[in-house]
Parts: structure tokens; sequence; C-alpha cells
């Protein structure tokens, strides 16, 4: 038996180049697959970048909000609290007996100090220091002096 080394030789040759082609057509395919995941990951941060951004607008939006609304509120009862127009009465009335059990306390408040001879600082000791504004909110209702958690996508602000 005679073996052809020439015609291995060639054989050889031709499955190694070819085995070439294939591993750089499959380099070259995954490559290009990577190339697209990274192009396609990095239009989905920007996507959501972009989310983002505008939540923290929206947030920022409905701060302003709910100070406009505040700022409308204590406007209206400066102006109109003594004489409300109907819708607002029921308001106007709490706001008006929160201030004078606000008022009543104060001077509870300096009646015991003036009694006990206690001074201001032994009250802020105690954690009891006088509030500076009176807050127009009830118990049973969220205050709208204290920052709110911020509204949810679908909340629409109130008119």
């Amino acid at each position: 038996m005679s073996i052809d080394f020439e015609s291995l030789k060639d054989k050889a040759v031709v499955i190694a180049q070819s085995g070439v082609t294939k591993a750089k057509e499959l380099t070259d395919t995954g490559i290009a697959k990577a190339r697209e995941l990274a192009d396609t990951g990095a239009a989905k941060a920007k996507e959501l970048s972009e989310i983002g951004k505008l939540k923290v607008q929206n947030s920022t939006e409905q701060e302003a909000i709910r100070k406009a609304y505040s700022e409308l509120g204590k406007l209206y009862y400066a102006e109109r609290g003594s004489a409300p127009e109907a819708a607002y009465t029921d308001l106007c009335q709490r706001i008006t007996d929160a201030l004078a059990r606000i008022s009543y306390n104060n001077e509870r408040i300096a009646d015991i100090k003036a009694a006990g001879q206690i001074d201001d600082e032994e009250v802020d000791a105690e954690g009891e220091a006088e509030a500076e504004e009176p807050c127009c909110c009830q118990p049973e209702e969220p205050c709208c002096c204290e920052p709110q958690e911020p509204a949810a996508e679908d909340d629409k602000p109130q008119e």
C-alpha cells in the first residue's frame, strides 16, 4: 500500500483553510451580534435615563403645584376667610377654629411658663417648643405644610 503524502497534504491544507474560514465567519457573526446587543443595551439605557429625568421633573412640578395650592389657600383665607363663598365656608371655619385653638394653647403656654418660671430653653429641652407658624390642617388630614411623597405617574393635579 502506498500513501500519497502529497494528496494528504493538499487535503489537510484545504481542511485547515476551510476551518479558518469557518472560524472567521463565526467570529465576525459573534462580533456583529455583540455590537447589536451593545447598541440595543445603550439605547435602552438612554431611554430609561430619559424616563428617570422626566419623572424627577414631574416630581418637581408636583411640588410646585402643591406650593401654589397652599399659597392660593392662604391668600384666599387671608382675603375672604371672614366671609367665604358657600363652597369654602367649612374649610375656612376649620382654619378659623384651629387658629383659635392655637391661640388659646399659646396663651396657656405663656401662663404656665410665667407661673412656673420656665424659660424657652427648658421647654426646648423637653422637645415641646412652640411652632413658629400655625398649621391649617385638621388632624385626620395629611398636612399640607410638610413634604409629601412624590405622586404616582397616574396622579393628576387636583382641579
